[in-house]
């Protein structure tokens, strides 16, 4: 199975999840008088709209190459980690915006029984972060996805220190739980910001990591007739590497000659990484 179909199967897992979870959150708070677990669920039910948009970026950027897009799709998936980022973003203003309007209005103390719930919540999404994470090698789609679950994670969390403060403290304690949401609010605009840089990163065709570029170099002069080299760079589409590199061979080389060792630094460089989709080599004269 590929690397990009795979991703999507891994985004319809966190879809039906989250929609489990918005179900018996927002139905645990609102019988349950807890307004972080009904937080907890309405950002469940923008997860979903994460996951889709995750889904549906990892679906076009695995469309072959045509010839408008001649170096592939894959730019789609860092356009939709961006997304996600603006989606988290956004679900933070929105309910820091309505715990702040909780807070100022009177209501009961979060039942107990809530707490049970969102342990359930926690170990549910930091599993499922610690599996899509893993999974996620260099997608920067779900790597953000990833991080959406840690997200509600640490909301749940949150959640369960605010109601069990509003259960410890009594009357007086009953908006814990809604300056709990708030924290959280923080947390969730934190990590959407945190998956926005490298995405926009992506799409800007940044350079990736000095050490990774170094390596290439070092498999590239691992080639017989390889002198020395003067430029290389590398671009990150999708889950995928592309590669400019000059190659320095002696000057009296005939082309064909340097037509070989051409095709031979491309070859080594696609065995070194898998993830190295096509490299364009430049033959100068020593």
């Amino acid at each position: 199975m590929s690397a990009t179909k795979s991703g999507q199967r891994l985004a319809l897992l966190g879809i039906f999840v989250n929609a489990a979870l918005a179900v018996i959150k927002i139905g645990a708070g609102v019988i349950g008088n807890a307004y972080a677990l009904i937080a907890d669920g309405v950002e469940s039910i923008l997860d979903i709209g994460g996951s889709l948009v995750i889904w549906s970026g990892l679906k076009f950027a695995g469309k072959p190459a045509d010839e408008r897009h001649p170096y592939g799709h894959g730019k789609a998936e860092p356009i939709a980690a961006a997304l996600v980022a603006l989606i988290v973003i956004g679900a933070a203003v929105g309910l820091a915006i309505e715990s702040i309007r909780e807070i100022m209005t009177p209501h009961h103390t979060p039942k107990p029984f809530t707490l049970a719930v969102l342990v359930f919540v926690i170990i549910v999404k930091e599993g499922l972060f610690r599996f899509v994470e893993q999974k996620a090698g260099e997608s920067t789609a779900l790597k953000a996805d990833a991080w959406h679950h840690r997200s509600d994670a640490i909301t749940s969390a949150s959640a369960f220190i605010g109601i069990s403060v509003a259960l410890i403290g009594g009357p007086g304690f009953e908006t814990a739980d809604d300056y709990a949401a708030l924290f959280a609010c923080g947390l969730i605009a934190f990590n959407g910001v945190r998956l926005m840089i490298p995405a926009l990163h992506e799409v800007m065709d940044t350079a990736p990591p000095k050490a990774f570029s170094e390596a290439i170099r070092s498999a590239a002069l691992e080639v017989p007739g390889v002198k020395t080299l003067d430029k290389c760079f590398v671009r990150k589409m999708g889950m995928e590497y592309y590669v400019d590199i000059h190659v320095r061979v002696s000057g009296s080389l005939s082309v064909r000659e340097g037509h070989t060792i051409a095709h031979a630094v491309k070859d080594r460089l696609r065995e070194f990484n898998s993830a190295i989709r096509d490299a364009l080599v430049h033959i100068e004269p020593d």
